[in-house]
């Protein structure tokens, strides 16, 4: 999860706004200068001509390889959502050696020691004013920058190409369905808890775990969190909508 936050770090200003605030402008402008001139930052910047990101996402192809790791259904994209950890390290566990001792990081998709769908929701909240949840603000305000014609694979290696709102509804929709009740009528979130899933008196209540299986959605955790995993409600409104 860590290699995706720099994709929260993204704001689309409007040209008006940005003159409207000159002392604002001018700082701007030199960090703009700095960042493109330096080796190290130049490729993590955009700056358009009709808008400005005020950005380290980073310029197209850096970001569609970002993303081609994000939406690959063998690494981070799960059927429910972004998974914290990629699925790639179920097969090939991250060794450091150091001082004759092995650490490692497995993938747990159940949790473990690495929580694999940890806050997950907290993960995706692009904007917290309109609290549209999303893949980690690519849409709007990434949207908004670069437009349609940005186009990546959706699922990766599916020869599926989406627009970065579509990849956005996409990641909502996974999301959702980890609450709703599937074609089998049970829900993901409720796992093998007969209760949850059949009798009358319980099934329609349902629980904001902490966080979510890697691979079957079914929660695990706190089952008392009813913050972040709870705006799942806006999810449900927008897709209503």
């Amino acid at each position: 999860m860590v290699g995706l936050i720099p994709l929260f770090a993204v704001e689309t200003l409007e040209p008006e706004i940005v003159d409207r605030l000159p002392g604002f402008k001018r700082r701007m402008q030199w960090l703009w200068t700095i960042t493109r001139t330096s080796p190290s930052t130049s490729k993590y910047t955009a700056l358009g001509k009709r808008r400005t990101a005020a950005a380290f996402a980073g310029e197209p192809q850096t970001l569609k390889r970002v993303l081609g790791r994000m939406l690959d259904e063998t690494e981070f994209l799960s059927p429910y959502g972004v998974r914290a950890l990629s699925r790639y390290h179920l097969d090939h566990p991250y060794e450091v050696h150091v001082n004759g001792q092995v650490n490692r990081v497995d993938y747990e998709a159940c949790g473990g020691h690495q929580r694999s769908l940890w806050r997950q929701f907290q993960l995706a909240w692009p904007h917290l004013d309109s609290l549209e949840l999303s893949a980690c603000r690519i849409a709007p305000e990434v949207h908004h920058y670069y437009g349609e014609d940005f186009k990546v694979e959706c699922p990766a290696h599916s020869s599926k190409e989406a627009d970065l709102w579509e990849v956005s509804s996409e990641i909502s929709r996974r999301l959702v369905h980890i609450f709703v009740r599937g074609k089998d009528g049970r829900r993901p979130v409720a796992g093998a808890i007969e209760c949850f899933q059949n009798d009358p008196h319980w099934k329609d209540l349902v629980l904001f775990h902490e966080y979510f299986h890697g691979d079957n959605g079914s929660g695990i955790g706190a089952s008392h969190q009813t913050g972040w995993t709870g705006l799942v409600a806006k999810l449900l409104e927008q897709s209503g909508e």
